[in-house]
């Protein structure tokens, strides 16, 4: 059976399937990869996927399984950072010829973008959020609470006024069309500036934690966890919490959308005939 990925094997590291027919790959994310392949915590191989480019320590777009450790610069900053789409009746004809009015409404719906810090509010957050955000975020304040006691500097960050924002980059909120001509609302965004100040505090603990044990690391971003460490249950903890808070965070934005879309198109219409929800910035046991 040919396999469609290709085997490269750096010296002294695991094997790096390639998923990358076709595709160019700048030697610095190669480089990447094989650096992440000779740590001694990695398991088998590491795969690298179609969309693989340099990233910060880790290559974005690539898979390292890693036996009784982590790598907190591998799950990244913007941790279970994702996309939502859900299905709905409408369908392409039912959409009016201009929509400048949907897109003005669901700017409305969704807080997006940033202000400098010395304009005051961050656009991209509520000022006050509705009802719905804080059913939501009591689901997530007990266990968020708990985190803040072991780790204080993330308490003072941007967390239930994020919940139901989409943030900067390439987070993105679409109106799409499927090949059947059905409509779709797609969205990009993950665990917001919460999730970005638990990321880069374990970052760099790691990084602490592998010049306390005089690790020969490739490269310091790729500092890691062992279940001994003092912080790796902290991490696993908080990473867990982070991926909980984006998931929601693009539950509770798809309801905005869908209600901005109700009100700007009188037919009446279904929604979630089927729906993805998924991380691509995350870890699991």
């Amino acid at each position: 059976m040919e396999h469609n990925y290709n085997t490269e094997q750096p010296d002294g590291g695991v094997p790096i399937k390639m998923w990358t027919r076709g595709v160019p790959v700048e030697d610095e994310a190669k480089q990447q990869l094989a650096n992440a392949a000779r740590l001694p915590i990695v398991f088998k191989h590491i795969a690298a996927m179609p969309d693989v480019h340099l990233g910060i320590g880790a290559t974005v777009g690539s898979v390292i399984p890693t036996l009784r450790a982590i790598i907190p610069a591998a799950v990244g900053v913007d941790i279970g950072c994702g996309m939502m789409a859900c299905k709905t009746t409408l369908h392409a004809n039912d959409l009016p010829d201009n929509l400048a009015q949907l897109r003005a409404a669901i700017e409305r719906a969704v807080p997006h973008g940033s202000s400098p810090r010395n304009r005051g509010r961050d656009q991209g957050s509520w000022e006050n959020p509705p009802d719905a955000v804080d059913q939501v975020w009591a689901t997530l304040v007990d266990e968020f609470d708990v985190l803040c006691e072991l780790h204080p500097r993330i308490k003072n960050t941007n967390n239930r006024k994020h919940l139901g924002t989409l943030g900067t980059g390439n987070h993105f909120i679409e109106v799409c069309l499927d090949e059947d001509g059905f409509v779709w609302l797609m969205l990009h965004s993950g665990s917001r500036g919460v999730g970005n100040a638990i990321g880069t505090h374990f970052i760099e603990l790691a990084k602490k934690d592998a010049e306390l044990h005089q690790r020969n690391l490739p490269d310091q971003d790729l500092a890691y966890f062992e279940e001994d460490a003092q912080y790796f249950g902290d991490y696993v903890r908080g990473v867990g919490w982070a991926q909980k808070f984006a998931r929601l965070n693009r539950e509770v934005m798809m309801q905005a959308v869908i209600g901005a879309l109700r009100k700007s198109i009188a037919k009446p219409f279904e929604t979630h005939l089927e729906a993805v929800n998924c991380h691509h910035n995350y870890v699991s046991k």
